[in-house]
């Protein structure tokens, strides 16, 4: 037997908007909220664990020390590459210059709290 990654934590010093924008880029909804201030998004009607994970948005007073070790890819499943930049961009992802000779198929982005994620090209099938 093998474990399975139910959630994923991400440390946030405005947990509300963070929240918004992951639920938009994923398509998520609020499944809750923890006396902490804490607020759980995942996909909706399964809640979690679902096939899935969830995320938490956790409330932090400090501020994002460096890159982190771990990040996020997300891959369009009803529009290709471009069109889907566009979407996150105007949900308030912004472009992270990392240097890249844009032949490497992904897009380097940040989220509204500066944590970097990958927009793929691959197209995957809605679950």
């Amino acid at each position: 037997m093998a474990c399975r990654i139910s959630e994923l934590v991400i440390d946030a010093t405005a947990p509300e908007p963070l929240a918004a924008f992951w639920s938009e880029v994923l398509g998520y909804v609020e499944l809750g909220r923890e006396a902490d201030g804490s607020i759980e998004i995942g996909p909706p009607g399964t809640g979690s664990g679902g096939p899935q994970p969830t995320l938490v948005i956790s409330p932090t007073d400090d501020p994002r020390p460096a890159k982190l070790r771990l990040h996020i890819d997300v891959d369009a499943t009803d529009r290709d590459q471009d069109a889907e930049l566009e979407r996150l961009l105007a949900l308030g992802a912004r472009p992270v210059d990392v240097h890249r000779t844009g032949h490497e198929g992904r897009h380097v982005l940040a989220d509204p709290e500066g944590n970097e994620f990958c927009l793929s090209r691959t197209r995957l099938q809605p679950l």
